[in-house]
């Protein structure tokens, strides 16, 4: 695997493990989380510099069903990290206190939210949507060559599981009135610890993965058989 190719999958595991930590605030502290959001910060401008060709390209070539629904994702997904970072340099009390930063606070909180939560399920698409290439790369690491039945049976079974769960906890949390800012605090069981906290929100990633997953091969299928279509409506003419 080239050194190029490690750094992005390690950038990215990274913040998929940093994800879900992240949302644990109320549990985690205010400290760890601010340095938790700085690394996070780091990790996304290290990944866009690893990525820089994407920019380079957005406005080029043509524009599939899929690779819209991918751009509009990965755009969204950058104003909602850009809002996080810039509410979150302003709410600090701990990493950035040493910047004359005053007022603004009552707005920031509500961005900080929103932007929060609008992250976490744009990033959670976002990793869906590139899946296939994630696996790809770990079964060339692992030199797997020949694809299993069973083991494709499993992980479905597994992918169905995840979602399940994931709805409960969506349902369970309420996530939605964060989303759309119907309440500007967040609420935490207080009897709930840290690891099954991490595990409503994984499990969350987890259903927000699957359906973008399965919504991009729906939409690749969809373009190929309108290559195919046009391919065949060319020969005719």
């Amino acid at each position: 695997m080239k050194p190029k190719m490690v750094l992005k999958l390690l950038a990215d595991l990274s913040m998929i493990v940093l994800l879900p930590f992240l949302m644990s605030y109320l549990l985690a502290g205010e400290t760890v989380h601010e340095w938790m959001g700085l690394a996070m910060f780091l990790l996304f401008i290290f990944h866009h510099l690893l990525n820089r060709q994407w920019h380079k390209n957005i406005f080029r070539g043509k524009y599939t069903p899929l690779r819209i629904l991918q751009t509009s994702a990965d755009v969204l997904l950058l104003a909602a990290m850009t809002g996080l970072m810039v509410s979150g340099i302003i709410l600090s009390r701990e990493v950035f206190d040493f910047l004359p930063i005053s007022g603004g606070m009552g707005f920031a909180r509500s961005l900080h939210m929103l932007a929060s939560y609008w992250g976490f399920l744009l990033m959670s698409l976002h990793l869906g949507l590139h899946w296939s290439m994630i696996m790809g790369v770990l079964r060339n690491a692992a030199k797997i060559r020949r694809p299993s039945k069973a083991r494709t049976r499993t992980l479905r079974v597994l992918a169905i599981m995840l979602s399940i769960y994931g709805i409960c906890a969506f349902v369970k949390n309420d996530i939605v009135s964060y989303l759309f800012l119907q309440t500007h605090f967040v609420f935490i069981d207080a009897d709930q610890t840290l690891i099954s906290f991490l595990a409503e929100y994984l499990g969350m990633m987890g259903m927000w993965a699957v359906l973008s997953y399965y919504t991009g091969k729906l939409l690749r299928r969809f373009g190929t058989k309108q290559a195919e279509y046009s391919t065949t409506i060319n020969d005719r003419s």
